[in-house]
């Protein structure tokens, strides 16, 4: 099991970046697919038609989501904290996520940081 940890600048408010991590119609607009997400402790949450799926266990609003990622029949929890930060108008996110399968690793580390949060960055930050 291995873990992945990052943290990312954003140009955009907090406000707005936790919306777009928690809000299912802005999470469609950045991500191109039906989202189901509720910022609530025990709702089952989906992403990219299934390619992620897990259980919201904590959400403080604008300040940090705690999710749980679900690998088939793994024993250990993965889990996924993202903390987010107001810095001058824009928004620190650190992500750390726990327990990810060695043989997942390499794609998760690239979807957190091109597809998850790159994505919401370019959402925010086009470059016409």
């Amino acid at each position: 099991m291995k873990t992945f940890k990052n943290t990312f600048s954003l140009n955009a408010d907090i406000e707005d970046v936790y919306a777009a991590l928690t809000n299912p119609v802005t999470i469609e607009l950045w991500s191109g697919y039906p989202a189901v997400m509720e910022a609530r402790p025990g709702s089952l949450f989906m992403m990219w038609e299934g390619d992620i799926e897990g259980m919201i266990l904590e959400a403080q609003e604008n300040k940090r989501i705690v999710q749980e990622w679900f690998f088939g029949e793994q024993e250990e929890r993965s889990i996924a904290t993202i903390v987010l930060i107001r810095d001058f108008g824009k928004t620190q996110l650190t992500v750390e996520h726990t327990n990810i399968p060695d043989d997942s690793y390499d794609n998760i580390a690239k979807g957190w940081s091109e597809y998850y949060i790159g994505a919401i960055d370019r959402f925010f930050n086009p470059n016409f």
